[in-house]
């Protein structure tokens, strides 16, 4: 499904219409890595995300095919989204961009051992979480 307008033809132009903003990617982060799956689970997040940014984002993932949104089986008044097949496929390219942060900011602890982890081998890093988002 692609729903977004597409400024140009350049595939990386077409990806960033997606998830190129700085939300969207902090979001599918925290779907991957952080088990959030809930709107409030979202605006705990460090970055501090307003709710009508969050709304409008959670929308187009989900209008892009990024992530699904499901009843929350404790409450009527949540939802749960989770990565859909095509956003699982998006964690090849959050870990080389974790990689790559590492090499230039420095990283807290936590995220130092994960990208470290990564390195090691990459292969069964990516497969390892795959294997752990589509089980969600």
């Amino acid at each position: 499904m692609e729903t977004s307008k597409k400024r140009s033809e350049c595939p990386l132009s077409c990806s960033l219409d997606v998830f190129g903003d700085k939300w969207s990617l902090l979001i599918i982060r925290d779907l991957m890595f952080y088990d959030k799956g809930t709107y409030n689970d979202f605006l705990k997040s460090d970055e501090g995300i307003a709710t009508n940014i969050l709304a409008s984002r959670l929308k187009a993932l989900e209008e892009n095919g990024i992530i699904e949104k499901s009843a929350h089986p404790d409450s009527k008044a949540k939802n749960l989204y989770k990565l859909t097949e095509k956003g699982i496929d998006l964690l090849p390219i959050i870990v080389e961009i974790y990689v790559w942060s590492d090499k230039y900011f420095t990283m807290p602890a936590n995220i130092k051992a994960l990208i470290a982890e990564g390195k090691k081998d990459k292969d069964s890093f990516v497969k390892q979480i795959t294997d752990r988002l589509k089980l969600k």
